[in-house]
């Protein structure tokens, strides 16, 4: 009997002493309403400097380079086509890839100015 009242007695008094413990620790302040907001505008800006600037960068780039085509360029198409211009409108280039053949693709599907040289060419 006495070992089962010495042993309420132990945890009354530890009960007791962890309450007072708890009630002596400051309160935790509330948290920042703002928080998520910051980490929300924060993973927009890096989406906004590392995917939409640099393509828009590169779009930008490529429609100065279509507007800046001219008669005699030569040029290599998006699949690869190398020719050089014949003819120019607003939307459609004519390319002729071989003496006397001529073909007519999307201002759009000009990928770049030929850098190869002329002479390198293979003549069939």
């Amino acid at each position: 009997m006495k070992k089962i009242l010495l042993y309420s007695t132990v945890m009354f008094s530890l009960g007791v002493s962890g309450l007072l413990a708890q009630e002596q620790a400051p309160a935790a302040e509330a948290p920042n309403a703002f928080s998520p907001l910051i980490g929300i505008v924060l993973m927009l800006a890096v989406f906004f400097f590392l995917i939409i600037l640099p393509q828009s960068r590169k779009a930008k780039k490529q429609a100065q380079f279509l507007s800046s085509l001219e008669k005699g360029d030569e040029v290599v198409t998006v699949s690869g086509l190398y020719g050089k211009i014949h003819g120019l409108t607003e939307r459609i280039v004519t390319l002729e890839i071989a003496p006397n053949v001529r073909i007519r693709v999307d201002r759009n599907s000009i990928a770049s100015k030929d850098q190869s040289d002329s002479s390198s060419k293979a003549v069939a």
